[in-house]
């Protein structure tokens, strides 16, 4: 059915649902004829047909309007309408012509003036007989573009010849028509043939640049259009040139270099969108008083600096989107002034100081300054003035202070969202709930305290509540939120709660049909039983909780969850069968005490986490056919056994596999190895392979992880290892590999950790030759082996990782991990055992400025090279049990970070360097015993709090803490335990004296027992901190059984 009274006139039909206001009443005052046709079983020829019959009463200036109308079928060239010829104005846009060839008929319609066929479902070439119609004023092709849906294009005829014989034409809008051509072409043909060319719309057409100079011929132009377009081009300032420019969109085009200021300043100017250039930089200019502009959207580019005072001239303002680029510096005080602020977004920048009052921008509905620096308290005169205010996001900042209880009570806000800032202090009852239309609330991430209100559970329309990662306390009764009936996602996570279900409170039928559940680390004892009637629930975490005995089975009859984390609880049994959760995609039950044969696995899992538990079966010979969409499989820490099918390389999609600490015998799948092209992380460690690591690693080896530590493996490192270039951690320490150094792994560039430790390696440490080798080394571990000649120094240097500053790591601060589903923050974080103050200890997390040097118990000899004291990022050295010879390095003082030196069980001669007690004011740890050292023991700072078997086997050191005393022209020394040098006799010489006074100042700042930092994994240490009662402690004895890996999301 047809009825054109509906529609009373064109607006709304332009491409992009904007047009000119002033056009579209140009149409209106032209009289038209409306029809309604009640048959619904007329062909659309017949439709016409009627059309036709009316004819005689179509006049001069007479509009049709068929939009919107679901006409559907095609348009015949021979169709009545086309015979309408004193026809002006017409619009077939918005219909359904089902992609239809478009038709040449309209050549016919010689009287148009208007001509709107946007989205009306023509497809193709669009053909030359269109050129014909003279007389057009507006010409509007216009269609949304979508990649599976035939376009309309222009190659031939091409835009040129289209446009030749419009003379008269002053709108032209032709998004979406596919027309392919370089800047030169389309520039030239507008510019020869459109000279009253006022609106130019061209969005998603395939145009390439530059922008040609040409188009300043087009004086008249008021607004341009040229977004989603692939220019890759510079912004021309002859833009400035355009006297009438009022519109200006340029989003999406790959603009590129920096925007010309003075477009900024065209007095007409009204609109202006650069959005999602990223290589479009530039600063913002000073503006002129009484600016027009109203929509200033530069989200996702690269502009600068900070915002000028002058922002607050632009009092027209009233969208304005700055997300997603580089500013900086305070927001200016002045954007008070912009009263007409319906929408702002200036998320994702680098603003700081406090946020100024918006109290005039009586109409704003959303302000979002996310993701930013900002600091200061939000009082409540910021937004009580706000009566429109729908959204307010301010998360991912560092304000602090209270939060007004006043934001709760808001008439308007929809969506509150303050997380991950500094805000503190007790939540307040919150009066006048009844009114409230708030939906979103998310205060997660702070430092807020105390109880939660009982009154939250108050908001009738609340949707979405997270409260988690706070300091709150207390008792919460789950059955509360019954009382939200609107509820679909509540996060109450890691606080210091104790959340209680009753399951005599309230039926379950009482409770809201919850999406997302989240109560990790809430001391929660069971299963809330009124989960089991959630038929909506999607994502459920009760992890790190106290939930005993067993799975229930009902938790796999969940019709639509998809992600469920129980891990970290005391589950010792599973009922039921996963394999039953169809939809499941995600599931955590590592650390719990779950044993017995592997359960069956949900069919469409992702990430499957069975780590630290007691399994202790073998896996099934046809695992992998299970693991069909895995990304992630851990089977880590617990007691399977038996040989590693080759079924599981099955698993087409795996990106991490951890198979870590079990007992898992025979050899290693030839065709694991052959996975690495997809797989980021592979893990055996800890197991009783045996046999060689296949040398079949692919050209495309995409490894990150190889941890193959702890094996009864023989032979040699890979040669095809050369192709893991993106490898960071490489372990295979605790075999029986007979090898050299592996210089032929120098293509992997961004390794960070080598652990060769307990093999039969041999030959000369290090690699030869020009080009760095692996400048991200942080770890190096080949202690144990028979390496043997002199410590290397030239690829030492090369270790950039080891010898930047603080500032530089700092500045890096993160953990090696391997990103497994990133849209859901799922990471594998890799694990090594080190040798750290002659302790085994596990980095279960290691940390990107943790570094360290083991070379222990090998064969190698000659001096400790100088440039060694380069190495100042250094925490850990240890050069033991080899035969190095000559004196310590004055230079080691300039590995200021070292908290462990071992030099023990060497040849060292000299004495001990006064500079390094001086420097190493963070070493906790520190053996210089079995050597050959001589010599008074300094006693000053960290080196007097070792004890004697720092020392021992030195027969020529005296001194604190040794027994035997030393004596230089009648002074003796003794020690003390606050790190004080007392004379025993009268001091007489004047060297002495000043050599004591300069050790006095010392210690006064270092008196008594020293506060060491026992491990260096606090990046946030700028100084050292003196506290008299400090005690350093040893890191705990890692058993030989722990495991090297764990994965974390």
């Amino acid at each position: 059915m047809l009825n054109f009274a509906r529609l009373p006139d064109l607006s709304g039909l332009w491409p992009m649902f904007e047009r000119s206001e002033r056009l579209v009443a140009q149409i209106e005052k032209q009289p038209r004829i409306r029809f309604s046709f009640f048959h619904k079983t007329e062909t659309l020829e017949s439709e016409f047909r009627l059309l036709y019959v009316a004819r005689c009463t179509l006049q001069r200036g007479t509009g049709l309007n068929l939009s919107s109308e679901s006409i559907s079928g095609g348009l015949d060239n021979s169709s009545s309408l086309f015979s309408l010829q004193y026809l002006q104005n017409l619009s077939l846009a918005y219909n359904k012509f089902n992609y239809s060839q478009f038709p040449s008929g309209f050549d016919k319609l010689t009287n148009l003036r208007h001509l709107n066929l946007s989205n009306a479902g023509f497809a193709g070439q669009i053909p030359i007989e269109l050129s014909s119609l003279r007389r057009l004023v507006i010409l509007d092709l216009s269609t949304l573009y979508f990649p599976e849906i035939p376009p309309l294009k222009l190659e031939n005829p091409n835009l040129e010849m289209l446009v030749q014989n419009f003379a008269e034409l002053i709108e032209l809008y032709l998004d979406g028509v596919n027309i392919s051509e370089q800047g030169d072409e389309w520039c030239g043909a507008l510019s020869s043939s459109l000279k009253n060319l006022t609106v130019l719309s061209l969005s998603n057409c395939n145009l390439l640049g530059p922008l040609n100079p040409s188009l300043l011929k087009l004086q008249s132009l008021s607004s341009i259009r040229l977004d989603n377009n692939n220019l890759s081009a510079l912004v021309p300032e002859f833009f400035a040139n355009f006297t009438n420019l009022t519109s200006l969109r340029l989003s999406s085009s790959g603009l590129f270099d920096i925007f010309p200021e003075k477009i900024f300043q065209v007095p007409t100017l009204e609109v202006l969108d650069l959005s999602n250039n990223a290589r479009l930089g530039g600063s913002l200019p000073d503006f002129p008083q009484n600016g027009y502009l109203r929509t200033l959207v530069l989200s996702h580019t690269n502009f600068s600096g900070k915002l000028p005072h002058s922002i607050g001239n632009l009092t027209m303002l009233s969208r304005m989107d700055f997300s997603s680029c580089n500013f900086s510096g305070s927001i200016p005080t002045t954007m008070a002034n912009l009263t007409q602020l319906l929408y702002l977004d200036m998320s994702f920048n680098n603003f700081t100081g406090p946020i100024p009052s918006f109290s005039k921008a009586k109409n704003l509905t959303q302000i979002n300054l996310s993701h930013n620096d900002l600091t200061g308290q939000i009082t409540s005169t910021h937004w009580e003035e706000l009566k429109n205010l729908v959204n307010l996001d301010l998360r991912d900042n560092s304000l602090n202070g209270s939060i007004s209880v006043s934001l709760f009570s808001h008439l308007s806000l929809r969506y509150l969202q303050l997380p991950n800032n500094q805000f503190s202090g007790e939540l307040n009852q919150i009066p006048n709930i009844s009114s409230n239309v708030l939906e979103y609330l998310d205060l997660s991430t702070n430092n807020l305290e105390g109880a939660i209100p009982v009154s939250v559970f108050n908001f009738r329309g609340l949707k979405i509540l997270s409260l988690s990662s706070n300091n709150l306390t207390g008792s919460v009764q789950l059955n509360m939120i019954h009382q939200l009936t609107n509820l679909s996602s509540l996060d109450l996570s890691y606080n210091s709660l104790s959340i209680e279900f009753n399951r005599t409170g309230s039926p379950s039928s009482s409770f809201p049909n919850i999406t997302t559940l989240k109560l990790a680390s809430s001391k929660l004892k069971v299963f809330p039983d009124f989960l089991r009637n959630q038929s909506k629930l999607v994502v459920l975490d009760l992890s790190d909780n106290e939930i005993g005995a067993e799975i229930p089975y009902w938790i796999w009859k969940l019709p639509f969850l998809q992600q469920l984390n129980l891990s970290f609880n005391n589950l010792v049994t599973l009922e039921g069968s996963p394999r039953h959760a169809f939809y499941l995609t995600i599931l955590d039950i590592r650390s719990n005490r779950l044993q017995g044969q592997l359960p069956d696995l949900p069919p469409f899992a992702t990430y499957l986490d069975f780590s630290k538990n007691n399994f202790s079966s073998i896996i099934p010979s046809d695992i992998g056919d299970f693991l069909s969409y895995a990304y992630f499989f851990s089977l880590s820490s617990n007691e399977f056994k038996g040989s590693i099918h080759a079924s599981i390389c099955n698993a087409t999609y795996l990106r991490v596999l951890d198979l870590s600490n079990n007992s898992f015998s025979g050899m290693i799948p030839e065709c694991l190895v052959g996975m690495s092209s997809t797989l980021g992380v592979l893990n055996l460690g800890r197991n009783n392979l045996h046999g060689m690591v296949p040398d079949t690693f692919p050209d495309n080896c995409g490894l990150q992880t190889l941890d193959l530590n702890g094996n009864q493996l023989v032979g040699q490192v890979p040669e095809s290892l050369e192709h893991c270039t993106r490898l960071e951690v490489f372990n295979i320490g605790n075999n029986h590999i007979e090898d050299i150094f592996p210089c032929h792994l120098k293509n992997a560039s961004i390794l960070r950790v080598l652990v060769l430790r307990s093999n039969n390696f041999s030959g000369h440490l290090g690699c030869e030759g020009k080009n760095a080798t692996w400048p991200m080394l942080q770890i190096l571990d080949v202690a144990s082996n028979n390496f043997n000649g002199r410590l290397p120094i030239k690829c030492f240097y090369t270790w950039k990782a080891m010898s930047e500053s603080e500032d530089e790591t700092e500045s890096e601060l993160n953990h090696l991990r391997f990103e497994v589903l990133g849209f859901d923050k799922f990471y594998y974080q890799d694990a090594v055992t080190v040798t750290v103050k002659g302790l085994s200890m596990e980095l279960v997390k290691i940390l990107t400025i943790f570094t360290s040097i083991d070379v222990s118990g090998n064969n190698l000899e000659g001096t400790i090279p100088e440039g060694y004291g380069g190495l100042s990022s250094l925490y850990v050295l240890n050069l033991s049990h080899n035969a190095l010879s000559g004196q310590i390095p004055k230079s080691l003082a300039n590995l200021t970070q070292l908290e462990s030196l071992d030099l023990s069980n060497n040849k060292l001669t000299g004495e001990i360097p006064m500079q390094l007690a001086e420097s190493l004011i963070f070493l906790s740890f520190l053996d210089l015993s079995f050597n050959q050292l001589v010599g008074q023991i300094p006693n000053i700072k960290q080196f007097s709090t070792f004890s004697e078997s720092s020392y021992e086997g030195n027969k020529g050191l005296c001194g604190f803490p040794l027994m035997n005393k030393c004596s230089d022209g009648g002074l003796s020394y003794t020690g003390s335990k606050d790190g004080k040098l007392e004379a025993e006799e009268d001091i007489e010489d004047d060297s002495i004296e000043d050599y004591v006074d300069e050790d006095e100042t010392e210690n006064e700042e270092f008196r008594g027992q020293y506060c060491v930092f026992c491990s260096k994994l606090d990046s946030s240490r700028k100084r050292v901190t003196h506290d008299p009662k400090c005690i350093c402690r040893s890191s705990p004895l890692i058993s030989s059984s722990s495991s090297t890996s764990s994965s974390s999301s």
